[in-house]
């Protein structure tokens, strides 16, 4: 293979860039021409492509979002709009794509995929929701800048000696609530894939008011069907004790790199690069036991994320 394109999808991460990065100096060094394709899937549509040389992987690796740019598309959802995009590649003689991105991109790559299209995909998301990889680009940052804001909030939370709900990110999967939730030494961890009694998270409270806290912190992911807001009324009505929500938002999404998501981009990266030069077909690649893999695409859209309930279980031993 000799020119390959790349993009980021969805949501963005940090790291993103160091995967690009990557994969334009990788592809470089194997005689690839490598093509930057902007806006995701979207300006894959609309033909927004541009070759990238040494230079373009210059002072972006240790800068969050995607110089790509990236965005949703749902004309790319529809089959005539995928054939278009295919024959943008085509016009361009892009013989195969990188995606970094999350699930949804991983399903757009895998459509284009059965097109015939050789596609590698690299896992671009904070949630760390994808079933083939321990590890997503931008998981580990996002859980460290949560912690720093835990921190933030349990100043102002011991103050004035209040209840503080924190709503993370990370939709259907509860992996940064859990992780950011040990680290920061949360009284209450609530994720989606744990069924939630309201009436235990008030004695966990109150059993700590008894114990002589002034204050608690209940971190909660985003994918709990209950209302951070409601959550906290009913908290201040049960307990007798101020309840705030905070929602911490698209805040988690950006910043600085870690060493850790920088490595795992920069790695992945490279290896999809070698991937396409060898014409090793649609794959996804990821960590698994801290070593790089590429996993059949089509197998990896079907693994799902296990949750790890060892460590919830000994999380709420800890609290």
């Amino acid at each position: 293979m000799k020119r390959i394109g790349v993009l980021t999808s969805g949501g963005d991460a940090p790291g993103m860039n160091a995967a690009i990065r990557a994969v334009v100096r990788a592809g470089i060094n194997l005689g690839m021409e490598v093509f930057g394709i902007f806006r995701g899937y979207e300006g894959l549509i609309d033909g927004d492509i541009k070759q990238l040389d040494w230079s373009s992987g210059g002072d972006i690796l240790h800068r969050g979002g995607t110089i790509l740019k990236t965005a949703r598309s749902t004309r790319f959802m529809e089959k005539k709009w995928q054939q278009h995009a295919l024959s943008i590649l085509d016009a361009y003689g892009i013989e195969g794509l990188v995606v970094i991105g999350g699930e949804g991109s991983m399903r757009g790559a895998y459509e284009l995929s059965q097109l015939g299209l050789p596609v590698v995909v690299l896992p671009g998301t904070i949630d760390n929701d994808m079933g083939y990889t321990d590890l997503t680009i931008g998981f580990d940052t996002a859980v460290n800048t949560t912690l720093s804001l835990i921190g933030n909030i349990r100043d102002t939370s011991s103050s004035h000696e209040r209840t503080t709900i924190i709503e993370v990110m990370g939709r259907h999967c509860g992996d940064l609530a859990l992780h950011a939730g040990i680290g920061g030494g949360a009284d209450v961890i609530m994720v989606p894939e744990v069924p939630q009694d309201i009436n235990e998270v008030c004695r966990k409270v109150l059993r700590g008011q008894a114990s002589g806290k002034v204050h608690s912190i209940i971190v909660k992911a985003e994918g709990v069907e209950l209302e951070s807001a409601k959550l906290a009324e009913i908290l201040e009505e049960m307990t007798g004790r101020e309840a705030r929500a905070v929602v911490l938002g698209y805040i988690q999404r950006g910043g600085s790199p870690t060493e850790a998501d920088r490595r795992l981009a920069s790695l992945s990266g490279a290896k999809a690069a070698e991937l396409l030069y060898n014409d090793a077909g649609s794959r996804a690649v990821g960590v698994v036991n801290g070593e790089i893999t590429a996993v059949d695409l089509e197998k990896a859209i079907n693994m799902k994320r296990e949750f790890d309930m060892d460590m919830y279980k000994l999380a709420g031993i800890l609290s």
